[in-house]
């Protein structure tokens, strides 16, 4: 049986550097490797979850190309169910080329392939309504996925006492405000960053950010804010809480990292602050090395590191 089902962006990703530099114009630049992984919201999601101990499934549009088995051979290799992919003839894999610049944010060229045509009528009932927990990586990046059909999902999902969880991203000049509203009184655990849920709510402080969105009646609501930490929140607590200390070889997967963590939680049926301990050290352990999930701590690995580390957690007043 399939504990997590995970939906969403799929994207072969390739890696460069970490470099010293930027090559100058007609420069160049040897390196040692460019390796390629799985990589999206979802892929990262199920095979972080895999690490956990925990059995997980992915749907998603693919090509059918090379950079497609790139994606299915390390599902397979981490033993995530894809038997639910969907092969496009039209569209080829997402690709994104990732570099990385020491002392530099990182830089992406990304195609968006096949998860242009990524549906809600992908996703099939009979395996939702087999699931603990079902996520989504990406609502309104994907232009295929309709906000009305997604609602009947998770309509569908609250019937059958399956927890959602969904993760956001907000296009650059897009305003998802009027998509979102109805979507939230369904949504068990929503995950949007400081700057996506400045851009949902029109709040600028975390806390009026989260009493927006808890007053559209969303269950949980996670604020991650990179270096600051999160804010959690429900209608019966609320917790902040800062990061785990960790040199950074490349942020890539550390927020697909956090979700898994949460999910994990969700799964074992922890409460949120251990929940919040536990996610946070994931997302920790996923800058340790180049790629999203190859440094991403087992369940065992995280549970020693969070013996010997702590984390200022406090529970606060909205």
């Amino acid at each position: 049986m399939t504990d997590v089902g995970c939906a969403g962006v799929l994207v072969a990703d390739t890696f460069l550097g970490p470099l010293k530099e930027m090559p100058r114009e007609g420069q160049l630049l040897a390196v040692e490797a460019m390796p390629s992984y799985a990589g999206g919201c979802a892929a990262n999601v199920a095979i972080d979850l895999s690490k956990q101990g925990i059995t997980t499934a992915v749907v998603g549009c693919v090509g059918r190309d090379s950079s497609s088995s790139v994606i299915a051979d390390e599902f397979n290799q981490a033993n995530v169910g894809c038997n639910h992919l969907i092969y496009s003839a039209d569209h080829p894999t997402s690709r994104t080329l990732i570099l990385l610049v020491e002392g530099q944010d990182r830089r992406y060229i990304h195609m968006f392939g096949a998860n242009a045509v990524f549906t809600v009528g992908h996703i099939r009932r009979d395996w939702i309504a087999g699931l603990k927990v079902f996520y989504l990586g990406g609502l309104f990046l994907m232009p295929s996925f309709r906000s009305n059909e997604f609602l009947e999902l998770l309509k569908f999902c609250r019937c059958h006492n399956v927890v959602t969880v969904v993760d956001v991203v907000v296009p650059q000049g897009t305003d998802c405000k009027r998509e979102l509203k109805p979507l939230l009184p369904f949504i068990d655990y929503f995950l949007p960053n400081a700057d996506e849920a400045r851009v949902l709510t029109g709040c600028d402080r975390p806390e009026d950010q989260a009493r927006s969105l808890l007053a559209e009646e969303v269950r949980t609501v996670i604020i991650t804010r990179g270096k600051d930490g999160l804010l959690a929140a429900r209608r019966d607590e609320a917790w902040q809480a800062g990061i785990y200390q960790m040199p950074v070889m490349d942020p890539s997967g550390a927020g697909d990292a956090f979700c898994s963590g949460i999910i994990t939680g969700i799964v074992r049926r922890w409460n949120l602050p251990d929940m919040l301990r536990y996610a946070s050290a994931l997302g920790a352990s996923a800058v340790r090395a180049v790629g999203t999930t190859q440094a991403i701590f087992t369940a065992e690995e995280a549970e020693t590191f969070m013996s010997s580390n702590t984390i200022n957690m406090q529970k606060v007043k909205l």
